[in-house]
């Protein structure tokens, strides 16, 4: 499932790069090749190939009786962070018949990696592939704001022009504090000027004191210009962003809560059994197992614990000496204060499908590898939504495309060797390798003739070979050096295209602020992504952009 005018790896077979092929982690590559997916049950597995007709046949999942209610108040949060549509699709979220299409990431420092933009991104594309099919669909984006990782939101890397460079907002000044109740607090000024002093200022990066610098301040709250910003940077093609402390969704949670307590035992050994299945297919568990333990966190004096068991009818805190207490009083918190329980990774996809009656998850390739443990609270509470992995995106200026364009050069032969080597293959600079090659098979014909003659001549043939590789692999990174100072500027073009497409070692989006790429190229990068997504999850979308240039964003 591709979109017209799409990504230049539909047009140009030097963009393919194919993420089968190394760059998937093992449970959602085998899912994409018809293997295992058995192990997600009761979830089905959606696979992008089987395009809009297989799309159009999921089954639209029932709506819980609180979704209008939820709806209401998504549409008056949406209305107040500056999304265009939030009237329209919170009225279509209201009708039960409205397929839900969700995907969601943590709150992140100037939008977070440039991943959670490309899953809010694809939730739209799903939602509107489902209405081009004749069913009513909405998607929406769950901002997990009750986790209590400070670390990791507050963290944010952006590219100088000596590399990639990391920035954070210092120690956690309150650890277990849950993000929901957090402002981004006095050193994200710090941050922000820091930020400018890496990017180099001017008017290439005025949208960065317009859009994020205005609404990341001191006092803002972490999901609040989270929301802000990602309703801005997405515009017409936002989600509904569902902040995950939402009252009226707390409200919505409030049995299925209950229904995770009151099973305990149940949900405990269907983990188990889950985990077992996984194991014995040959794969890691990406959660570790935590036997009686809830998948559910309690938040008492600020800070957020899980709940753990540890008599058949009591409950307590880890970590706080004297909590135990009889299970009726968590029950009874569940009812009266739902506000002050959360659902921890186990948890959180079958609180948020049930609250949402969602009929199709987008996921991300860690979330899916660890949806196999958590599907067993999809059980318990008697949801089965589709799943489908989420496409995955490189975001090139036309400039850094041509300089592949220009070499003839595979973005895939880029990635897999160094640099040098791969320009000097590119300009026939590879003196050595056939003759590597030909010396090599010349001496493996030699060595049975050797042996029927002296089979003590074995050890020294193989040291004989064994230096002439080494002699002949010195000589080749001479070659390939002198090869490449001859030009210089193309090599240092691709190191540059390198370290764009591989910061940290890791792919572009992974690693890259979203907010770093909307100062750049304004309001143009939304529409860019959205048509340039492969949905297909297979390979990945290089989405070429023009230049320095973007539109004035609103």
């Amino acid at each position: 499932m591709t979109a017209p005018d799409s990504s230049s790896s539909d047009t140009n077979p030097l963009f393919e790069l194919d993420l089968l092929n190394g760059r998937l982690a093992p449970l959602p590559a085998a899912f994409l090749r018809g293997k295992d997916r058995d192990l997600l049950e009761p979830l089905k597995f959606f696979d992008p190939a089987e395009g809009e007709a297989g799309l159009a046949a999921i089954p639209v999942a029932t709506a819980p009786d609180s979704r209008p209610a939820l709806a209401a108040a998504l549409g008056e949060a949406n209305r107040r962070y500056g999304h265009v549509r939030a009237a329209e699709l919170a009225a279509k979220l209201a009708d039960p018949q409205t397929a839900v299409v969700v995907s969601g990431q943590q709150p992140g420092l100037w939008g977070g990696p440039l991943l959670g933009m490309v899953k809010a991104l694809a939730a739209s594309r799903y939602a509107a592939a489902l209405e081009a099919a004749g069913q009513p669909a909405v998607a929406v984006f769950w901002v997990a704001s009750e986790d209590h990782d400070w670390a990791e939101v507050t963290r944010a890397f952006l590219p100088g022009r000596q590399g990639t460079v990391s920035i954070d907002l210092g120690a956690d000044p309150r650890p277990l504090q849950p993000l929901a109740e957090r402002q981004w607090g006095e050193t994200v000024a710090e941050a922000d000027a820091r930020a400018l002093e890496v990017l180099g200022g001017g008017p290439t990066f005025d949208g960065w004191q317009r859009e994020l610098s205005a609404r990341f301040t001191p006092e803002a709250g972490l999901a609040e210009a989270f929301c802000q910003l990602f309703a801005s940077m997405l515009g017409e093609h936002a989600p509904l962003l569902l902040d995950a402390a939402l009252p009226a969704l707390k409200e919505a949670e409030k049995p299925f809560l209950r229904r995770l307590i009151e099973e305990r035992h149940q949900l405990d050994a269907a983990y188990a059994a889950a985990e077992a299945r996984v194991e014995a297919r040959g794969y890691s568990l990406q959660v570790k197992p935590q036997r009686g333990a809830s998948p559910l966190f309690l938040v008492r004096g600020g800070e957020r614990r899980r709940i753990e068991f540890p008599g058949k009818e009591t409950w307590a805190l880890r970590g706080v000496p004297g909590s135990e207490a009889p299970i009726a009083e968590l029950l009874a918190i569940a009812d009266s204060d739902p506000a002050s329980l959360s659902p921890g990774v186990l948890a959180r996809p079958a609180i948020q499908d049930a609250a949402l009656g969602t009929t199709l998850q987008v996921m991300g390739p860690a979330e899916l590898s660890y949806l196999v443990q958590a599907a067993a609270a999809h059980a318990l509470l008697g949801l089965s939504p589709a799943t489908t992995l989420r496409p995955q995106a490189l975001l090139l200026e036309d400039r850094q495309a041509g300089w592949l364009d220009e070499l003839g050069l595979p973005l895939a032969e880029l990635l897999a060797q160094p640099v040098a080597a791969a320009l000097t293959s590119r300009l026939g600079g590879n003196l050595v390798e056939p003759l590597r090659r030909e010396l090599a098979e010349k001496f493996d014909l030699l060595r049975q003739p050797l042996l029927d003659l002296d089979g003590s001549l074995e050890a020294p043939w193989r040291k004989s070979r064994e230096q002439l590789e080494r002699t002949l692999e010195q000589l080749e990174q001479k070659v390939t050096a002198s090869a490449a100072r001859r030009h210089e500027v193309q090599l240092r073009r691709l190191e540059q295209l390198k370290a764009t497409i591989l910061p940290e070692d890791q792919l572009q989006e992974r690693v890259i602020a979203s907010g770093y790429f909307y100062a750049r190229y304004g309001a143009a990068l939304a529409p860019s992504l959205f048509r340039g997504l492969d949905l297909g999850a297979r390979r990945l979308s290089v989405i070429r952009l023009g230049g320095q240039t973007k539109e004035t964003t609103t």
